[in-house]
């Protein structure tokens, strides 16, 4: 099959996809035993909460598994899954065009291969960074082309357990609520997914109509005129400040650093080794890694800051966390190190908190759920309050007990989000680690499915009697006889063993 996909159209495109997807499509015997849920209805082998780039990569490589008996939902309205259309503040995506991510190693199902059958490979050579609203539509085609189950505008409210190793999945959609049930539950849900987005406890006495956290609608074109404060010197705190300066209006960035970070520790760390193998070391080397890098916070590229040095009215504020902020009069005065600044509005990127009670469909499990706090103690140089707050993952992505025995249905509820970084490196906060990490997830789901139903593997193994020859002996005048060593002569209908049969000699 011609490999380049120059110009050729969507349609060729998906035709091309088709062909890649029933090529490699082994092994393909189904191998999951249905089960019924307590409405007597089929249970799902999998659900999947969050249809952004992740929750679409984990369904394909679920089907790509075997494991179609599936349900992928997400609260947004189709199209408008992950962040791409609102809290995404950024021109393009930061991570090098070339790399790879919900395809899952399929060819005619990467970036590159829509991008040039769309607009052509001389468009894709002079590309720099890939447009966001481009990555959005091509999630959308890659949704479509792959005819993944996928149901919009449902939010799952709770999750817990429903007896015969199932799981309840409390769903709320316009205008009807609905359980479904499931054996497996990954959640895909994103920065925030167990948590909140962070402010800052200076900012939170401030009324709500002076501020906002970089993940809220706001509405940019308001504030032209306007001076703006931007709290958060990370990438999107410059997208945000961007953003507010292409509206017109003027900002100070407060970094508490004395020097921004530029530096970019997930370039470093986009190597094979690293992306497979971190969650098989030791705590000590995770903690070792994870939480320093936590630490640095995203670096910002150069065009990011570019597109705010080139306005007149953004000053950049170093050293300078918030220590006070108070309204005053119909503006906000907020006080650093360095002196004060008064605005009409302030922006927390600020990142996120873990705060497992913040999410309703947790409700029944947020007491239990293992921190790195409640499994390891590093040494005191080490020490990292924000790292310790995240969860503990079991191998396969699995929520852990803080106490055994008493939720341990949570083993079959799996984390695939930037809150699993700490146990599995970048895994499900980037592209970068897509290829590497989904591909380790769902090997970790089909361990634990196969795992629950090996007695009914074995019993249909034990039941197996599938014969793949049938023996047929030749027979009359002039044939030479199978026979046994030792003579034994073995006559047509016998059965017979090959590796225990010589060939006489005709007669």
């Amino acid at each position: 099959m011609n490999a380049s996909f120059d110009g050729i159209g969507l349609d060729a495109l998906t035709a091309a996809v088709g062909d890649n997807l029933a090529r490699t499509a082994h092994p393909s015997t189904p191998w999951l035993t249905p089960r019924t849920g307590p409405d007597g209805r089929q249970a799902y082998d999998v659900v999947v909460v969050g249809a952004g780039q992740s929750g679409l990569a984990i369904a394909f490589g679920l089907m790509r598994s075997g494991v179609a008996n599936i349900l992928v939902l997400d609260r947004a309205r189709a199209g408008s899954e992950g962040p791409w259309t609102t809290y995404a503040r950024m021109h393009t995506l930061r991570s090098p065009k070339e790399f790879t991510g919900p395809d899952l190693g399929v060819p005619s199902l990467t970036y590159q291969s829509w991008h040039e059958a769309r607009f052509g490979r001389a468009s894709w050579e002079a590309l720099g960074l890939i447009p966001k609203a481009l990555w959005a539509e091509y999630l959308v085609w890659f949704r479509g082309v792959t005819a993944l189950p996928v149901s919009n505008n449902i939010e799952v409210t709770a999750i817990g357990p429903a007896g015969g190793g199932l799981l309840a999945v409390e769903t709320l959609s316009p205008g009807a609520s609905e359980t479904r049930y499931a054996r497996k539950v990954v959640l895909a849900t994103g920065q925030e997914g167990m948590g909140r987005w962070a402010s800052l406890p200076a900012l939170e006495g401030l009324p709500v109509h002076f501020r906002a956290t970089t993940a809220d609608p706001i509405d940019f074109t308001a504030l032209a005129g306007k001076t703006v404060a931007v709290v958060g010197a990370g990438a999107s705190a410059f997208d945000n400040a961007a953003t507010a300066l292409e509206a017109g209006a003027r900002v100070h960035l407060l970094c508490r650093r004395a020097v921004p970070q530029t530096v970019q520790p997930y370039r470093w760390l986009t190597f094979t080794g690293f992306l497979r193998h971190l969650s098989e070391l030791d705590d000590a080397w995770r903690w070792r890694f994870m939480a320093t890098i936590l630490a640095m916070r995203e670096g910002f590229p150069q065009p990011t800051y570019d597109r705010c040095a080139s306005h007149a009215g953004f000053h950049l504020h170093e050293g300078a966390p918030v220590l006070e902020a108070r309204q005053a009069g119909d503006r906000v005065a907020l006080h650093t190190p360095n002196g004060h600044v008064t605005v009409d509005f302030v922006i927390a990127a600020t990142g996120i908190v873990m705060d497992f009670s913040a999410r309703p469909e947790l409700r029944h499990l947020a007491h239990n759920i293992a921190t790195w706090a409640d499994r390891y103690t590093p040494p005191e140089e080490e020490a990292n309050a924000h790292a310790a707050s995240f969860p503990y993952l079991a191998d396969d992505y699995a929520l852990t007990e803080r106490d055994a025995g008493a939720t341990p249905w949570i083993r079959d509820i799996h984390l695939f989000g930037i809150a699993s970084t700490m146990s599995f490196g970048p895994s499900g906060a980037s592209i970068n680690a897509m290829t590497t990490a989904v591909p380790k997830l769902v090997a970790g789901i089909t361990r634990g499915l196969f795992r629950d139903d090996i007695k009914g593997h074995w019993a249909a193994f034990q039941a197996y009697d599938v014969p793949q020859a049938i023996l047929r002996m030749p027979t009359g005048p002039g044939t030479g006889l199978a026979t046994f060593a030792g003579d034994a002569t073995v006559r047509p209908g016998q059965a017979c063993f090959p590796d225990r049969i010589t060939r006489s000699q005709e007669p």
